[in-house]
C-alpha cells in the first residue's frame, strides 16, 4: 500500500510550521518588491518636478502642456476615478489643487506638487501590494511546476494572462511565471491543464488553483462546468505576516469545505490541497488533522523548497 502523497515531504504537523527565518526573509522579499514597483512612480515624480520647475507661479501650471495627468494625481484623483470625470471636472480639481495647496506654499509650490503627487501614487502602490503575497506565491509555484515538468522531460504550454493565449514552451521561458495564468501538459493518464484564480461554476466562488483532465481547447468548450473534469482544487495563500495566518487558513478552509460539498452533490470527489506561506503551530495542527482524516489530500509550506518541489511533482503526475 502506497503512502499518502503528503507523507512524501511531511512527517508531522511541525514540518508545516513557518520558521522565524522564513518569515523574516518573506518580509524582506516583500520590501524589495515594493521598492521595485515604486520605481516608475519615483521616475514620474522626477519628470513632473523638472517640468513644473519651469513655471514661475502655480497659476502657470494650468497652461503648461504635458503635465495634466501629474496635476490630477497631485489633486488626489486615481486613474480609476479619472474614467468617471468630465473635462470640466478635471479642470476644477486642478484649480482646487492650485488655489488651496500650491499657492499657499509660496516659492515651495513645486515641492508641494511633487509631494502630493507621490501621496496619490503611494496609495495606488499600497493597493497593488495588498495581494502581492499571492502574486509572488503563484510565481514561485509556477516555476516549481515548470521545473518538475522539465526534469521529467515533459513538454508544456502556458497561458499568457493578458491575452489568454496558450504558448508552447521554449528555451526562453525564464520569466513566464510573471505573466502566466495557467499551464498545460500531458502525463501517462492524458492531458492536464492547471488554471489559477478561476471562478468555478459548480462552486460559485473563486478557487486559487484548479487542475483538469482536459486540454485547454476542450476545457474552454466545457466552460468549466463538467464536474468529472476536475482532478484537484487547491488554495494558495502567500501572505507572510504571522498575524494574518489564522485568517488566511480560515478563508482557505471555508473555501475547501464549499468545494467538497459542491462536488459531493455531483457525485465527484476531486483532490483538495493547501499551500501556505504563513503557517502557525495551531494552524499546522488543524491542517495535519485534515490530512490524516483524508479531507485534504496534500499540503505544503511555500517557504520550504523540498515541500514545494514535492507537491509540484504530485500535481504533475495526477
Amino acid at each position: 500500500m502506497s503512502l499518502p502523497p503528503y507523507q512524501e515531504h511531511l512527517r508531522s504537523s511541525d514540518d508545516l510550521v513557518t520558521s522565524y527565518e522564513a518569515t523574516r526573509a518573506g518580509f524582506v522579499a516583500l520590501a524589495l518588491e515594493k521598492n521595485r514597483r515604486a520605481t516608475p512612480y519615483v521616475a514620474e515624480a522626477r519628470a513632473l518636478q523638472v517640468t513644473a520647475s519651469q513655471a514661475k507661479t502655480p497659476a502657470d501650471l494650468r497652461t503648461m502642456p504635458g503635465i495634466e495627468a501629474g496635476l490630477l494625481a497631485a489633486a488626489g484623483l486615481s486613474d480609476k476615478a479619472l474614467v468617471h470625470l468630465q473635462p470640466e471636472d478635471k479642470q476644477a480639481a486642478i484649480d482646487g489643487l492650485i488655489e488651496n495647496f500650491l499657492e499657499p506654499a509660496g516659492e515651495k509650490f513645486v515641492e508641494e506638487l511633487v509631494f502630493r503627487f507621490l501621496l496619490t501614487r503611494g496609495d495606488a502602490l499600497g493597493g497593488s501590494m495588498r495581494n502581492i503575497g499571492g502574486v509572488l506565491a503563484q510565481q514561485k509555484l509556477t516555476r516549481a511546476i515548470i521545473a518538475a515538468l522539465r526534469i521529467a522531460g515533459s513538454s508544456y504550454k502556458w497561458q499568457y494572462s493578458k491575452t489568454k493565449q496558450w504558448i508552447d514552451m521554449n528555451d526562453n521561458d525564464l520569466d513566464i511565471q510573471l505573466s502566466s495564468r495557467g499551464l498545460s501538459w500531458k502525463n501517462n493518464d492524458g492531458p492536464r491543464t492547471l488554471i489559477y484564480n478561476l471562478v468555478v461554476p459548480l462552486v460559485g466562488n473563486n478557487v486559487d488553483m484548479c487542475l483538469f483532465n482536459l486540454d485547454p481547447d476542450t476545457l474552454q468548450a466545457t466552460e468549466y462546468k463538467s464536474a468529472s473534469s476536475y482532478i484537484a482544487l487547491g488554495e494558495l495563500k502567500g501572505g507572510i505576516d504571522p498575524a494574518g495566518a489564522d485568517e488566511h487558513w480560515k478563508t482557505a478552509r471555508a473555501a475547501l469545505d464549499r468545494i467538497r460539498e459542491a462536488f459531493s452533490k455531483m457525485g465527484h470527489s476531486p483532490h483538495t490541497f493547501f499551500i501556505g506561506a504563513a503557517i502557525e503551530k495551531r494552524m499546522a495542527g488543524e491542517i495535519w488533522k485534515q490530512l490524516e482524516q483524508g479531507l485534504l489530500t496534500n499540503a505544503a509550506n511555500l517557504n520550504k523548497d523540498d515541500q514545494v518541489a514535492s507537491i509540484s511533482r504530485w500535481l504533475c503526475t495526477l
